[in-house]
């Protein structure tokens, strides 16, 4: 294909993402870390599909074409892992709704993108992965396969996350998230035999629409002062392990009620009060485990749903949580002290409560707990 019509050919997918970038940053002015995920993924995108115009400056030795097909080719496979590092990112904090949780998987990425930057630079004088020739035509090295490898192991990566926490993803959603690999691996195996046209490229933007359509354009389900899941979205996970609690097991739900948060909000104002929740939720997301599921549940009100499935590991979840408060409150950060009161239980499907039901068991387990904090004070 020729540089004109491989770029008329990746135009089309560029306009097209800049349409969905533009519609994303408008219609998401607070962006939680999903929007912002997404948004790196479109603007990553029309980067590469721009360098891979570039790339295709093959022929013409005597022309400034040798050094822009260097250079853009060294881009384009030293980039070759962000893209599918971005979407595993995206996809565990679509599972989860926990940004802090979501930050921590960017460590091993981090590496992978490092060993990838040390393999393509290593490239540059030994050509395993690719090499130009002195007629300045690009051609495939005989390990290029490793970098087309280190692709398919994020995707397949992000593809099995899917399918093991599927539990927890809303159907519609879980189906997004297992096609959106689709179109790329099915353009890189073209790639492979057929050089010349950025397949996977294109692929990935047919798959961001799909994410758009199915995934990003519903706002209903964050929590946007806090980043983590809302009441909806915890509803529809407990009806869903309620449902089906004799195929995934039972499993146990922790409701957290922040005491004396009006008092906070009238003592110190309500930015504070915002200040205290946001730390709240960060905190409690890195004291639960990484399979929990954490989400806002009213105003002052928090709820962990976990696969735990006895009450003594239950009570050495409620001591990690309160371990993490004390620590939290010896650090000083706000000019008061943070406690909970708490009601837990776990789930047996032996019992057949609905959701509701098994709600308000626990609902009012942590209203007692507050009642006897209450006492306690008083005759304190």
């Amino acid at each position: 294909m020729s540089i004109v019509s491989n770029l008329i050919f990746s135009g089309y997918s560029i306009i097209l993402l800049l349409i969905l970038h533009i519609y994303t940053a408008r219609k998401f002015k607070k962006r939680a870390l999903k929007q912002q995920l997404y948004l790196f993924m479109t603007q990553l995108t029309i980067l590469m599909l721009i360098i891979d115009v570039f790339a295709r400056f093959d022929g013409k030795p005597d022309t400034f074409y040798p050094i822009v097909n260097h250079f853009s080719n060294f881009l384009i496979f030293l980039l070759n892992p962000v893209l599918p590092s971005l979407w595993l990112l995206y996809v565990h904090n679509q599972i989860f709704f926990n940004a802090e949780k979501t930050k921590k998987l960017m460590f091993p990425l981090i590496v992978i993108f490092l060993l990838n930057t040390s393999m393509v630079i290593a490239n540059v004088r030994y050509g395993f992965l690719y090499y130009i020739d002195n007629s300045n035509i690009y051609h495939r090295g005989p390990l290029y396969i490793l970098s087309v490898a280190v692709t398919f192991f994020l995707l397949t990566a992000a593809y099995s996350l899917s399918m093991l926490h599927r539990k927890n993803i809303e159907k519609r959603h879980y189906y997004a998230l297992l096609f959106f690999a689709i179109p790329p691996i099915i353009g890189t195996i073209m790639q492979v035999f057929i050089y010349g046209i950025p397949f996977a490229l294109n692929g990935v933007v047919f798959s961001l629409l799909i994410v758009l359509l199915y995934i990003q354009d519903d706002g209903m389900n964050t929590d946007f002062l806090t980043g983590i899941a809302n009441r909806k979205r915890f509803e529809d996970i407990l009806n869903a392990r309620v449902d089906n609690c004799h195929d995934n097991g039972t499993f146990s739900l922790i409701l957290l009620d922040l005491d004396n948060f009006k008092q906070i909000n009238d003592t110190f104002g309500h930015e504070m009060g915002d200040n205290a929740l946001k730390a709240v939720s960060k905190m409690l997301a890195l004291c639960v485990r990484s399979n929990d599921f954490i989400a806002r549940f009213g105003g002052d009100e928090f709820c962990i749903v976990t696969d735990i499935s006895n009450k003594k590991d239950l009570e050495s979840a409620i001591s990690r949580i309160n371990h993490s408060t004390e620590e939290f409150n010896q650090s000083n950060r706000f000019p008061f002290e943070i406690s909970f009161s708490i009601g837990s239980a776990v789930y047996e499907c032996s019992s057949l409560l609905t959701s509701e039901e098994f709600l308000k068991q626990v609902d009012l387990l942590m209203y007692e707990n507050k009642k006897s904090k209450n006492r306690s004070m008083l005759f304190a």
